[in-house]
């Protein structure tokens, strides 16, 4: 792989641990380094569970010891030392920024703005950007650059605050095989798959119950495995009950590395509200599994080609979810079309080029 000389990049992360986000920027960290950059992850939180490459800051230590109103001026301190005695060509930071004030200390007299790179992982944009055109043209307007991980996220950006520095780069796919035991019956195509947060407000994992209910699914013993974990998961286990659906929907626990229960499933399924660029049918569609999904604000409709790799329909719609996991099921010459087309159908997102697009904001 072409090297890029010894530039140094310092990634700022909220944490290596919990969702997607946090998961890609951990691999962007192993894209960069695997371009012979020198990397840096200064992570706000103590939760490091993700793989990542390079050398770790952890400034969420810091905050375990002391999170009074001292203990945040002495860390905010403690990073601004830390980017100046190491003189960064550039820092992206791919944290949700919320507090303005924290955010404007840190644009204007932390950062340097034309080093700065700053990452939106979500469409519901307000967790990463203010909602003042204003305030957010001092502290973004001047970065090198924002990067959006879908289009529609960028465009969302452009209309919203009219920025001229904006670009989209998905997230890479690499997959880390973990050492956790697997006691779980995988059966080949005897079950379909959610895996992911348990948040109903955001992922509508009810949604996906009640088409699931009403599918064919249950009567040709197709199970249903929801995997991970989260505020609802008492809620979604209780609705369950209710249905009388606990032999047919299982629950499993959350896994880092859930790849063999994905490799094996007969499709995943996304009915999320909203999204950034979901790894979730990223990483299914690698491992040759086919996807049904919502085509909610962003990201399914820039990864599924609709019959060509999966099924991408309404969201919202109880009736067209359940259609489509039907044809899923009985329609097998679309089955294996979309099986067959799986992997191919994401190789444009793989480490190497991903990395190249980064390689070009970063000479």
């Amino acid at each position: 792989m072409t090297k890029t000389g010894t530039k140094k990049i310092c990634i700022v992360v909220m944490s290596l641990g919990g969702g997607g986000a946090e998961r890609a920027s951990g691999l962007l960290s192993e894209v960069l380094d695997d371009f012979g950059f020198e990397v840096h992850v200064v992570s706000v939180l103590d939760e490091i569970e993700f793989p990542y490459k390079g050398k770790l800051f952890n400034l969420g230590k810091m905050k375990a010891m002391d999170d009074s109103v001292f203990g945040r001026l002495k860390r905010l301190n403690a990073f601004r030392k830390y980017l100046k005695s190491h003189d960064f060509d550039y820092v992206i930071d791919t944290r949700t920024r919320i507090g303005l004030l924290k955010e404007f200390i840190l644009s204007r007299l932390v950062y340097n703005s034309h080093k700065t790179i700053y990452m939106v992982h979500s469409y519901n944009t307000n967790k990463y950007i203010t909602s003042s055109r204003v305030l957010n043209k001092i502290m973004y307007g001047n970065a090198h650059k924002i990067v959006a991980v879908s289009e529609a996220i960028a465009k969302k950006l452009q209309r919203s605050y009219g920025f001229n520095n904006l670009m989209t780069i998905y997230n890479p796919i690499a997959l880390h095989e973990s050492s956790q035991s697997n006691d779980f019956n995988l059966n080949d195509n005897d079950y379909v798959l959610f895996y992911g947060r348990l948040n109903d407000e955001i992922k509508n994992i009810t949604l996906l119950i009640e088409a699931y209910a009403k599918s064919i699914l249950p009567k040709l013993d197709i199970k249903l495995k929801i995997l991970g974990e989260g505020k609802d998961e008492g809620k979604l286990k209780t609705m369950v009950q209710k249905m009388s659906l606990t032999s047919e929907i299982e629950f499993l626990p959350y896994m880092s590395s859930p790849y063999q229960i994905v490799k094996k499933a007969k499709f995943s399924i996304l009915t999320s509200r909203y999204e950034g660029f979901p790894m979730v049918l990223t990483e299914s569609l690698h491992l040759g599994t086919p996807v049904i999904s919502v085509d909610c604000e962003s990201g399914p409709k820039e990864i599924i080609k609709n019959e060509h790799n999966g099924l991408l329909v309404e969201n919202y719609n109880e009736k067209a979810l359940t259609e489509a996991m039907n044809r899923m099921v009985k329609d097998e010459e679309l089955y294996l079309n979309c099986k067959a087309n799986a992997t191919a159908s994401v190789a444009h997102l793989s480490k190497k080029q991903i990395g190249l697009q980064w390689q070009s904001i970063l000479k």
